[in-house]
């Protein structure tokens, strides 16, 4: 199944509608920034700059934006205001994609593993949990089997929380008790899971920025006990990040990769937040894929992430 024919209709509209404030704030933005002009001059630059920044894209890919502005005025000479628009937009899905590797477009799409092992990882209050209940409702939704482990044994609110979502999407969880070993954990969840051919595994764990170094130790923990039980089978490490906390996002993902290695973004609350250019500058500046955003509390507001459609949206 192709892009363009699965992102239409209601995906769409939910995207559309779930961009309105983030769409609204850059293009009051972008207006301020060529009020008057007709030529893309310095000022014009100047202004597009501090509006890209105000819209939390970030300071190193604003620049980088700019850069090649510049260079796509010095090699076509003609262009004027009225087509910063389309430029900005070319420009930007350009700069996405940079980023895009191995990205698929449905949630049926074969699997790179089986079972297909997603270590969840980010800071409580993100919508990390919500995330994972979100995850496996999609992929059981495709058809694939899942299940879910409670590693995150820090918080039994966690837990209970991953529990309820466990009963919600009919997906088997694997927990132990509060305070358990999250490797002891991730070894029943995986175990059980090899056992039953499951196709997909996505395990919560515990987010202690607060104390980085047992974070990274936990984390190296689970990834050697997935080798142990699943040998040559590379775990997808899913960093969630709120996208409505603009440049704190980029706090926790510069934390997080210096703990980890991150292979792939989340950015949830992306509905009724101005801040959605953060999608934009978090992909950039980590070089790292931007897979799933959230777009509100429904069951299929969890959307893989399609750049060009994306993009589309803020500029329509």
């Amino acid at each position: 199944m192709g892009i363009l024919n699965w992102f239409t209709g209601e995906k769409k509209e939910i995207l559309d509608d779930s961009l309105t404030q983030t769409k609204r704030s850059m293009f009051e933005k972008l207006t301020h920034a060529v009020v008057g002009k007709t030529k893309i001059d310095d000022d014009v630059l100047d202004n597009l700059e501090e509006a890209l920044i105000r819209s939390d894209v970030g300071v190193a890919t604003t620049l980088r934006i700019i850069e090649q502005i510049e260079k796509r005025i010095a090699q076509e000479k003609y262009i004027g205001t009225e087509e910063l628009n389309r430029v900005l937009k070319e420009e930007i899905v350009a700069l996405l994609s940079d980023n895009d590797a191995g990205q698929t477009t449905t949630f049926d799409a074969p699997l790179p593993h089986s079972p297909y092992v997603i270590m969840v990882v980010g800071v409580n209050g993100v919508g990390k949990t919500t995330t994972i209940g979100k995850l496996a409702y999609q992929f059981k939704k495709a058809g694939k089997s899942v299940y879910l482990g409670a590693a995150d044994t820090f918080r039994a609110a966690a837990i209970d929380q991953l529990q309820i979502w466990s009963q919600r999407v009919d997906a088997p969880l694997i927990k132990q008790k509060m305070g358990a070993d999250p490797a002891a954990v991730v070894f029943d969840t995986l175990s059980s899971a090899k056992a039953h051919h499951a196709d997909v595994v996505i395990i919560d764990t515990a987010g202690r920025l607060h104390n980085k170094i047992n974070l990274m130790n936990e984390l190296t923990k689970i990834k050697n006990v997935i080798q142990k039980v699943l040998p040559g089978n590379e775990p997808e490490v899913l960093l969630v990040l709120d996208g409505s906390t603009g440049q704190n996002a980029f706090e926790q993902a510069t934390q997080f990769t210096k703990a980890t290695h991150v292979t792939a973004l989340a950015i949830t609350k992306l509905d009724g937040t101005a801040k959605g250019g953060v999608v934009i500058g978090i992909s950039d500046q980590f070089k790292i894929p931007v897979k799933y955003i959230g777009l509100g509390e429904g069951m299929d507001d969890l959307q893989l992430f399609n750049r060009k459609e994306f993009v589309n949206s803020l500029f329509e």
